[in-house]
């Protein structure tokens, strides 16, 4: 597949560098650039979970009987990967075992520019190469990682032609250049990979465009229909000629001075966009709640924040132990602390609602993750850009948690409020898309039945969760045909 992009250009931006602009006006949702990556591996911790090809997370993967390392959903996953995963496939066998995940990727963007010479098409505006690596501007730290791996590289590959200043500039464009890889639910990330011209997209806290993953399809009969991975550039509004095109590096959801700091950190660089230079929304996210025109006292909003912040540390640790009552024990005494104290907006208070729903979804306290998961939701939309991906699942989960607690019509709402931002977001043949509009369906024909009959909805929803059947259900069927599957999906 050859990278697919609409009229771009790449031009100096002057202090940013080199930029990418668009050369025609743009609508929300169209794709302004589609790129397969240069290389991608997938995650040391997921190896066995995620094919090595289309990244998508399944069970039941078939192992490659050379490496006994990389896993595939089937046959015809592993021939398309199979020029990816050939020398790799040596080495690992030759080595006995597969280094970490940064030495992967380094060793196959180096064979990659071994054979392409880093130009993989005429569409490509950059060689690998030639993209930064800020090897100079890390840490002392980051530089005893990146000898180590180098160290590694070395023994993984003891035959390369490339120098160790060479290996360690590869090592350094990954680090600030990678692009995290999520799978096929866009729930967890599973890998990272190199896409050459997404490089050139510079930041913005407040960006006109969106990056997501499109896993490509495989299953077609015809091989000719079959198509790679790629990450897709989405407008998220109506963006202009000669306008530049932008992403976000690091989530929004931070005050100003955090997001600048893991932007200093990461890619080197001192944010200096609009909601950076004028703290857009920074009083929103750290705010007191207002009741009638009072707010509590700076000592308490003080003592609530540090509170607050001892709780999420104690949270992630339950969280990572397992212990998911003890992260709902802490998450309600510190919601109950905040919620008279903060406002709805507060970035602490939303974390703790995310934990909370999550959590207790989870755990099928449906009802209690729904009140949580709205708040959180309420709270985001004040926040976010109103087509921004991460607000989209968030209402999605949001959605799904209130028709799971049986509120059909607050959760059909979610999930159509969600559906139209993934459309913009994702696009309508993403496999998130495509589920959130069978979801869409499903509760829209629900929700008829709801407004129909209500008795007959709940009797139905109760003997669907406790997989009984019931003569009730057969009069439902002269309301609408299709009752019997209304929910195979709870």
């Amino acid at each position: 597949m050859t990278v697919v992009m609409t009229d771009t250009v790449v031009f100096d931006t002057g202090v940013k560098g080199r930029g990418l602009r668009t050369t025609k006006d743009l609508c929300a949702g169209e794709v302004v650039l589609a790129e397969p990556s240069f290389a991608a591996v997938v995650f040391d911790s997921l190896s066995q979970q995620v094919c090595h090809s289309c990244f998508r997370r399944q069970a039941n993967l078939h192992r490659c009987a050379q490496c006994k390392f990389a896993h595939y959903c089937d046959r015809t996953c592993q021939t398309a990967c199979w020029d990816e995963h050939k020398q790799e496939c040596g080495a690992i066998k030759k080595n006995g075992k597969a280094p970490n995940e940064n030495v992967r990727l380094a060793a196959r963007v180096l064979w990659r520019i071994q054979k392409d010479t880093g130009i993989v098409s005429d569409s490509q505006l950059t060689s690998v190469d030639q993209l930064e690596d800020h090897v100079a501007d890390m840490p002392a730290d980051n530089l005893k990682e990146l000898k180590i791996d180098v160290h590694n590289f070395l023994d993984y590959c003891p035959n390369t032609r490339h120098g160790v200043e060479y290996i360690s500039h590869i090592f350094g464009i990954i680090n600030c250049n990678g692009f995290t890889l999520s799978d096929q639910r866009g729930q967890q990330a599973v890998g990272v990979g190199l896409f050459p011209n997404l490089c050139l997209v510079n930041h913005d806290c407040w960006p006109n465009c969106a990056v997501i993953l499109n896993h490509g399809n495989q299953s077609a009969l015809n091989a000719t229909f079959h198509s790679k991975r790629r990450v897709e550039l989405r407008a998220l509004g109506k963006i202009a000629e000669n306008e530049e095109l932008t992403v976000g590096y690091v989530d929004f959801l931070n005050v100003s001075t955090d997001r600048q700091r893991a932007l200093k950190h990461q890619y080197h660089f001192d944010c200096t966009c609009k909601s950076c230079s004028k703290n857009l929304k920074d009083d929103l996210m750290m705010a007191a709640k207002e009741t009638e025109g009072n707010k509590p006292s700076d000592e308490l909003v003080k003592e609530v924040q540090e509170l607050s912040l001892e709780c999420l540390a104690k949270v992630e640790a339950a969280r990572t132990a397992g212990d998911f009552h003890e992260v709902v024990k802490l998450c309600r005494e510190c919601l109950d602390k905040q919620k008279p104290v903060l406002a709805d907006t507060h970035l602490y208070q939303l974390r703790m609602l995310s934990a909370a729903s999550e959590v207790l979804s989870y755990l099928k306290f449906f009802s209690e993750a729904a009140e949580y998961s709205r708040r959180m939701v309420e709270g985001y939309m004040k926040l976010y850009h109103p087509n921004n991906a991460q607000l989209g699942m968030a209402t999605m989960r949001a959605g799904v948690t209130h028709w799971h607690a049986g509120l059909i019509e607050v959760g059909h709402g979610m999930i159509c409020k969600a559906y139209a931002i993934l459309m913009i977001t994702h696009g309508p043949n993403h496999s998130i898309t495509k589920d959130l509009e069978s979801m869409r369906m499903q509760t829209e024909m629900e929700q008829r039945i709801f407004k129909q009959n209500e008795c007959v909805y709940h009797s139905m929803r109760e003997a669907a969760l406790q997989n009984k059947s019931m003569g009730m259900m057969a009069e439902a069927v002269s309301v609408e045909d299709n009752v019997k599957a209304l929910f195979h999906k709870q």
